[in-house]
């Protein structure tokens, strides 16, 4: 068992995830810009961004094995990120229901000790319910999920605007794709199980 494994995210959602595995780990936000580069396509952002992040927390700490993730979601190949606020979440919501959005989960894991780097991006496409204004009104002010990528929160009331999911990995959908971190731990001597 590597004893420094270190996930380079303030989001709890993440940290949440990892628990499940019951390995010990730490987390430290990174500062990153996660502004997508000029002609960048969605899945590129979410994979640069996820070996930015694990980069930049392996500089400073370089014997941890450390996670790095983002998740970009797209509807019609234009980027949704987060709407940080109610009106925005509307506006999201709005465009998105009856529709497929696919989020592109990015997964890094970056043995800062040896420089040796795992990356992948884990898709997930959700198809919305045909929502009315009402329901989305309702649904965000009981919910709140500003800070979540396509303003819904799927292991939460966001499971009730759902018509449809489909992916690999369900967990990739919430930001952290829990299947393909488990073979790249492997891969570093790292058992879970």
């Amino acid at each position: 068992m590597h004893n420094n494994l270190i996930l380079a995210s303030s989001s709890i959602y993440r940290r949440e995830l990892l628990t499940r595995l019951q390995i010990p780990f730490s987390c430290i936000s990174p500062d990153v810009d996660e502004t997508p580069l000029d002609n960048e396509l969605p899945q590129e952002t979410a994979l640069r961004l996820a070996q930015d992040k694990a980069i930049k927390i392996g500089t400073t700490h370089t014997d941890a094995l450390v996670i790095g993730c983002d998740q970009v979601a797209t509807l019609d190949n234009i980027q949704l990120g987060k709407p940080l606020n109610h009106d925005n979440a509307t506006k999201q919501l709005r465009m998105m229901r009856g529709r497929e959005v696919i989020f592109h989960s990015a997964l890094c894991l970056y043995n800062a000790k040896t420089k040796h780097m795992q990356a992948a991006v884990v898709p997930y496409v959700v198809q919305f319910r045909n929502l009315t204004d009402a329901q989305i009104e309702s649904y965000l002010l009981k919910e709140q999920p500003y800070h979540c990528a396509g303003s819904a929160k799927s292991e939460g009331l966001g499971i009730a605007i759902i018509e449809r999911m489909t992916g690999e990995d369900p967990n990739a959908l919430i930001g952290l794709p829990l299947i393909a971190l488990i073979n790249m731990l492997n891969h570093e001597q790292v058992s879970v199980i």
